[in-house]
């Protein structure tokens, strides 16, 4: 298990057997910062999960080839289309010459107002399908909350890991591989906060319904959950998250910073900017 000590952005750690996440994160003043993770899969065959941000391009292409051959690549997951999640797909794609796209109809064609994905690489992957990966079962899950209608999760039979994707997404205060680095209360009030931010709409699901996906979820017994937005989940924290989540429905949704934020933040900032030093002569 990673500590916080030897914790460094874009650099790839393991989470279970041959099952690595490649960490990022965003600074997201005033509430933190906020995970954006993706995840490789080593194995017989090996799979990428999401191919990063194109914001690091470089930076994740050799954290992800740290981990594996590109050439050995098999596989590449594409949870939805999302530029955090597929940004960095056609160079992938490029380097991972053996690799098949697991993806969507509705994710080509939302793509195509950017890039033509090579449909002949292709190969559909909905809720419920399962690939066999050489070693390992892999089944894709639509998860509780989503904030792109394209998107499933990934359930490793094997390793008992869950990806999550989006669901579970929390602010942290600062970048960690795990929530145990987290108070009880960063937990609880970032599992709300991250939920309602992600998913707006869960204040207008039916309680039961919802209810129902969420143990759907949480019956695939994941003993490891990682996903973009969160650190990885372990022990108790697991059934916390699932029951915080079933309690979404009934909380207002969150109320988005407005103009005055910013003009406050803005003002913020200007006054702690040093006063513009005055130039040597002759310059």
């Amino acid at each position: 298990m990673t500590s916080m000590d030897s914790f460094n952005l874009l650099q790839p750690y393991e989470i279970a057997e041959e099952t690595f996440v490649i960490p990022w994160a965003l600074q997201a003043p005033p509430v933190g910062h906020f995970p954006m993770n993706s995840m490789v899969i080593r194995g017989a065959e090996p799979v990428l999960v999401d191919t990063g941000a194109p914001a690091v391009r470089s930076q994740w292409l050799e954290a992800a080839w740290s981990v594996v051959d590109p050439l050995d690549v098999r596989w590449i997951f594409l949870t939805h289309d999302d530029r955090d999640h597929a940004g960095n797909l056609l160079a992938v794609l490029a380097e991972c010459p053996n690799a098949t796209l697991l993806t969507t109809w509705f994710s080509i064609g939302r793509m195509a107002e950017e890039w033509e994905t090579p449909v002949n690489r292709c190969r559909f992957m909905n809720d419920g399908d399962t690939i066999d990966a050489g070693d390992r079962t892999l089944v894709a899950k639509r998860p509780p909350l989503y904030d792109n209608p394209t998107t499933r999760a990934l359930f490793d039979t094997k390793t008992s890991v869950l990806w999550s994707v989006d669901t579970f997404a929390t602010n942290v205060p600062a970048p960690m591989p795990e929530t145990s680095a987290l108070t009880p209360d960063e937990f609880r009030d970032g599992q709300f906060f991250g939920g309602r931010l992600v998913s707006p709409w869960s204040a207008l699901l039916d309680d039961e319904k919802f209810g129902a996906v969420v143990n759907a979820f949480q019956d695939l017994d994941a003993q490891v959950i990682a996903g973009c937005h969160c650190p990885v989940l372990r022990g108790p924290h697991i059934p916390e998250a699932y029951d915080l989540l079933r309690r979404l429905p009934g909380i207002p949704p969150w109320t988005e910073f407005t103009q005055a934020d910013l003009d406050q933040w803005m003002a913020a900032a200007e006054s702690s900017v040093p006063p513009e030093q005055p130039r040597p002569s002759g310059t």
